[in-house]
């Protein structure tokens, strides 16, 4: 502590403060007396350290090392340098003007040895110029046109030479005369072909002619471009008079006589003139462009006076596509023709094909506004085959019933589309088949509407025959795809600009609703079948029963009935994501309807309700083996392969939303507690009129029931009841009547995929569709609005009563059977491609400019892979042997989310067979784990 503060008192500190050292040093009053003594000190060490800086300043001045003496003799050195530096600068200078004297006579030699040399080239051009010129006058008064043509080029030629001394005079007036042989030449070789024309010597003055057009040729673009138009102006003279001048022939009837016309002139062309002019010309490309040029002006003039007829008549559509195929026809003749000419250039820059025009759509393009017509006259014929479909039959007398068979009419409408698409597409891509698509989309949902639905009403009250119902289903599948297939050809038909226009997505939706209406329609087979067994459920005296027994009576037949009616439709429902609706519809009904049922057989004892637990579970159990009479593997018993695990779990999920209520009948009312607490345990809801239904089934008698409400009030809002999250209403009991004469259920029932259908319940004291009014409940349905409701998993659809009545807004039928399509629609397509990069890799899409790598229709199967191939590596390799796909397919199980079918998705790359297939493998099989543990969490 002391040495820190000696130095920082000591003079010699960088950071010595005098006032802390006086301080220090007078730190007492008893220490001033010692001022004096501290001055002189002070003074002493001022002196001291004076004469040792003067020291070393004299030292430092006048030592042997000095700094002085360096510094000068750095100044000598410099300063010797400079002159050193000049002198090489001034003999530089010296030697540059020696060898510019030295060099100046050369320059001048070569200088006039140039400029002489450029003279007598000049004069050497000139001298050939002049006398080219007075040669090509000569030839030019002889009309030796070949010699003519050569030597014009060599004039035309030395000519560009002398472009900069048109200063001078005699330049200047030999470069006028020049141009006026040009002009003489131009009109000579013109007055000769008009002179041979119009006196018909053509054959005999043809050599002449042949070589006027190398003179015309060597002249330039403006004299050939001359003598083309004039030769088309002569040809088409005729053509012009004739139907121009005259109504008659003029009119749309005589388009033939026009076309004819010209072919007779072409071959009068090839045969008589052609050889004339040189090949690369084109003059008969011309002359049709010129053809073509006119016609299509007076199309357009004829068709513009027909559409403004005074006597109000239209123009003959028939006659409009007919001169319109007719004018395609010719346009494609002059195309086949003038496209296969050969050119006469093979550089690669010159040889790019120099046509003058496409003759495509040349003339044709003057009916395009008119086209209308034609789109409106297909409008009317598919307006005359809606009606006649409705009352056709559905399958000929002839022809015996396919399971796989679709209705003829919609084989009839798909080849009318096709036909017309195609002529269409011929006549016009823009406007007029954005118009036809309208049209199209307009009939398929009449066709939709009128046919297809209009098939399903009939019946009576047995409901539609089953054959005519997979009739309608056929059919309405078989829309509902080449729908999405009309889509995609008109889009790659259309113009570009116009392709994202074209969309028939909700008339695909359309047809997936009469899809579901037909799913439906099987579905109310079975119910119909099934209301015997359902009336002994009834009929059974469930308040008296003393045991249990294996199952009731009613099971065996009601069993009976499903499988019986299973086997019988499921063979003929060809595609398996029908039979899963239908399966998982009539898990749906059957739940449902037991449910209702149970309802109608109050009172229900504690033994009644524990043997319906028990034929509840037997029905669950058959259930479980419903999907496989869809194609099984003998005629008489179905395939012995285990059932799909998510229908097992559909059907355990639909039949175990009547265990609440059973569990709860199964407890005695007395004591009173017990019942309350199965109440709050297996409904958990507060309503006291749900709590008062359960009463009455289970026949308490009105005066012992205000005994168990008060206790029901009183349990629910007590410590016990507030861990069990209660609900306002339960959606199990909140649909059945007060009076117990009927429950009226919408319930999530299996779709088309994941996707839930609508089951429809009727009122009245049997519950259950009544087959005879099938078609107007689906009318019904799509009439009043399609009412979406989140269920097991699923999207409930449509959902009508037989009695109901809808209010408010209603929606067109159209609009609601395409919303109940969409929910029938979803997984139908099966495996497709979510994204790919680049686009148009795997499978086509709008703007791609390559074709897919590998056929994903081929692959796909793979790509999604059976279970025992998913949540692992796998390549696959495509049938050309080409490309390789490397991927790692997750599979989803979770009960919660997917409770009818698990999860499936891959990611994966495409590389070359012989690509290093290591890394890939790696940061897939990593990549697809992670995405597994993810999708879990």
């Amino acid at each position: 502590m002391n040495t820190s503060v000696a130095d920082y008192m000591s003079l010699d500190s960088v950071d010595y403060d005098p006032v802390a050292h006086l301080n220090l040093l007078f730190s007492h009053p008893s220490t001033v007396s010692s001022v004096a003594r501290v001055s002189s000190t002070i003074q002493s060490h001022k002196h001291d350290l004076s004469r040792s800086i003067s020291a070393l300043e004299a030292a430092q001045a006048y030592g042997p090392d000095s700094s002085l003496e360096r510094m000068q003799s750095a100044q000598a050195e410099l300063a010797d340098l400079f002159r050193r530096i000049e002198s090489v600068r001034a003999r530089a200078l010296q030697t540059e003007r020696d060898i510019t004297t030295m060099t100046a006579d050369i320059k001048r030699l070569d200088a006039t040895k140039r400029n002489l040399t450029l003279s007598m080239t000049a004069l050497k051009r000139l001298q050939m110029l002049t006398t080219a010129y007075e040669q090509l006058r000569g030839l030019a008064r002889s009309r030796q046109y070949r010699e003519c043509a050569g030597l014009l080029q060599a004039v035309l030629q030395l000519m560009r030479h002398f472009h900069s001394y048109r200063s001078i005079d005699q330049i200047a007036v030999l470069s006028r005369n020049v141009s006026e042989l040009q002009r003489e030449l131009l009109e000579q070789v013109c007055e000769d072909f008009e002179l041979a024309f119009a006196k018909g010597d053509v054959p005999t003055r043809r050599p002449v002619l042949v070589e006027a057009c190398l003179v015309m040729d060597a002249l330039g673009d403006h004299a050939r471009t001359r003598l083309i138009t004039w030769y088309v102006n002569t040809e088409l003279r005729e053509y012009r008079q004739v139907f121009r001048g005259n109504d008659e022939a003029a009119s749309l009837d005589n388009i033939g006589r026009r076309y004819a016309w010209f072919r007779r002139t072409l071959k009068a062309h090839e045969e008589d003139h052609a050889a004339i002019f040189p090949p690369h010309w084109r003059v008969a490309e011309a002359l049709a462009t010129a053809f073509c040029d006119g016609t299509r002006d007076d199309f357009k003039g004829i068709l513009e006076k027909s559409m403004r007829r005074i006597d109000g008549a239209k123009l003959d559509v028939n006659l409009l596509l007919s001169c319109l195929q007719e004018t395609m026809d010719f346009e494609q003749s002059l195309e086949r023709r003038f496209a296969t000419e050969p050119r006469a250039s093979i550089d690669t820059l010159s040889s790019a094909d120099d046509r003058i025009q496409n003759f495509n759509g040349s003339i044709s393009v003057a009916f395009e506004p008119y086209l209308s017509l034609w789109v409106e006259s297909q409008d009317r014929a598919l307006a005359g085959m809606i009606p006649k479909y409705k009352t056709q039959p559905l399958l000929p007398s002839d022809e015996e019933f396919s399971p796989q068979a679709v209705i003829p009419s919609a084989i009839e409408l798909f080849h009318f589309y096709k036909l017309t698409l195609s002529q269409c597409a011929k006549l016009s891509t823009g406007e007029r088949l954005l118009e036809l698509t309208r049209t199209f989309a307009k009939y398929l949902d009449e066709y939709a509407q009128q046919v297809l639905v209009h098939f399903l009403q009939r019946g009576g009250a047995q409901g539609a025959p089953l054959q005519q119902i997979i009739l309608v289903l056929n059919t309405a599948d078989f829309w509902h795809t080449n729908t999405n297939q009309l889509e995609e050809s008109i889009k790659k038909r259309i113009d570009p600009d116009m392709a994202g226009k074209v969309d028939l997505s909700s008339q695909a939706d359309a047809f997936m609703g009469v899809a579901s209406a037909a799913v439906m329609a099987l579905v109310a087979k079975v119910e119909l079948d099934c209301d015997g067994a359902w009336r002994e459920m009834r009929n059974t005296n469930w308040s008296r029963m003393e045991s249990v027994s294996d199952q009731s009576s009613y099971v065996g037949e009601l069993l009976r009935h499903v499988n019986g009616k299973a086997q019988e439709i499921l063979p003929m429902v060809v595609k398996p994501q029908y039979a899963r609706a239908f399966c998982d519809n009539v898990v749906e009904h059957l739940s449902s309807a037991f449910l209702h049922n149970v309802v109608q057989c109050r009172p229900v004892g504690e033994v009644g309700a524990e043997q319906m637990l028990l034929d509840k579970y037997v029905l669950t159990k058959a259930l479980e083996n419903l999907m496989s009479y869809h194609n099984p593997s003998s005629s008489s018993s179905a395939s012995s392969g285990p059932p799909p695990a998510g229908f097992v779990k559909r059907v355990h999920l639909a039949m175990a939303r009547v265990d609440p209520l059973l569990k709860t009948l199964q407890v005695r009312p007395s004591p009173p507690e017990g019942l309350v607490q199965a109440y709050l345990i297996h409904i958990a809801d507060r309503s006291d009129t749900n709590f008062r239904k359960i009463l009455d089934l289970k026949g308490v008698r009105k005066q012992d029931q205000p005994h168990l409400l008060e206790l029901f009030a009183i349990h629910r809002e007590g410590a016990a009841a507030s861990s069990l999250q209660l609900v306002a209403n339960s959606p199990l009991l909140t649909p059945l009547m007060a009076g117990g004469a009927s429950l009226t259920s919408t319930s999530a029932s299996g779709g088309l995929g994941g996707t839930s259908s609508a089951v429809v319940a009727g009122a009245g004291l049997q519950g259950r569709f009544d087959a005879a009014s099938l078609g107007e409940k689906l009318l019904n349905a799509a009439r009043d609005g399609v009412e979406r409701m989140e269920g097991l998993g699923g999207v409930v659809g449509a959902a009508a009563t037989a009695a109901g009545e809808g209010g408010g807004e209603k929606a067109t039928i159209n609009e609601n059977l395409k919303n109940i399509g969409k929910f029938f629609r979803r997984d139908i397509e099966g495996t497709k491609i979510v994204a790919q990069s680049p686009p148009g890799c795997i499978v086509t899409e709008p703007g791609a400019s390559k074709e897919p790598l590998v056929d994903f229709k081929l692959l796909q199967n793979y790509i999604i892979p059976s279970q025992t191939f998913r949540n692992r590596y796998i390549t696959v390799t495509d049938p050309d042997g080409k490309y390789c796909v490397l991927c790692f397919p997750v599979e989803i199980n979770n009960e919660e989310r997917y409770f009818r079918n698990e999860f499936i998705f891959n990611c994966g790359v495409v590389v070359d067979t012989d690509v290093d297939q290591v890394p890939y493998e790696q940061v897939l099989t990593q990549g697809g784990g992670r995405q597994q543990r993810a999708w879990r969490r």
